[in-house]
């Protein structure tokens, strides 16, 4: 008889060292999937059946390809966002001031070219309104959105931005013309990704050479694909009316 019960005891102590195990597993899991779930995220695109698509440039060096660009978006009836950095509105303010005049949306692109991730949030807010000043300063716009540079974020950055009262904007589809892969890439690229509700990016950048001469490309075929183009604001305003209206 002791052996059985300490034949039983044994069991005993194997299913509750097993449920404890489970427990904290499924414990584990939770905490998981609920940071998971609460992770703060930038705008990447906007659900909608809708052919709009949001066209966006991040601009940060010279200026030999910006006004190409202005033109071409000019000639072609575009409205688009473009995201400028601090120093770069104050190094071209003609170029920042033409865009303004042209209708087009002003967004920022931080002030420092570097990984606001890095950063602490104190650090990361200053670097937002560095930028901010500037951007005002020089077109008179109250910019609330904001494409980090690299496309670089994690938690801190988003709440950092937000309490800045800027949105983080991303993009669904990337034309990879900062990389300067070929004309034919950069268009097949956009033409095949796109969208209904994509925010597109591209570059207006000195180091991008081959936006110019794709540019053209890229909007004539998202217009044969029946594609409207608007700016980012608008995007999220459409998407603001779809949630109120379900």
């Amino acid at each position: 008889m002791p052996k059985i019960i300490g034949f039983y005891q044994i069991h005993l102590k194997a299913k509750l060292a097993l449920i404890s195990i489970l427990a904290i597993v499924l414990l584990a899991s939770s905490v998981v999937y609920v940071q998971a779930h609460n992770r703060q995220k930038p705008v990447y695109e906007i659900k909608t059946d809708k052919k709009i698509v949001a066209l966006t440039f991040d601009i940060s060096w010279g200026n030999q390809t910006p006004m190409p660009v202005i033109e071409i978006l000019k000639e072609n009836n575009v409205k688009c966002t473009f995201f400028l950095s601090g120093p770069w509105v104050k190094q071209y303010p003609e170029i920042a001031t033409r865009i303004k005049k042209d209708g087009h949306e002003i967004g920022s692109h931080g002030y420092r070219h570097i990984n606001l991730s890095n950063l602490s949030k104190t650090e990361i807010k200053e670097e937002v309104m560095k930028a901010h000043k500037n951007i005002k300063e020089v077109t008179g716009v109250e910019a609330n959105l904001i494409r980090t540079p690299n496309g670089d974020y994690n938690d801190q950055v988003v709440v950092g931005i937000r309490e800045c009262k800027y949105e983080a904007i991303q993009w669904s589809v990337d034309s990879l013309d900062w990389m300067n892969p070929g004309i034919n890439t950069i268009t097949e690229r956009v033409s095949k990704r796109v969208h209904p509700g994509a925010i597109i990016l591209m570059h207006a950048s000195d180091t991008c050479k081959q936006t110019t001469e794709a540019l053209p490309t890229v909007i004539k075929n998202l217009k044969s694909q029946g594609y409207e183009f608007v700016t980012v604001s608008e995007l999220l305003k459409e998407s603001e009316k779809k949630n109120t209206t379900e």
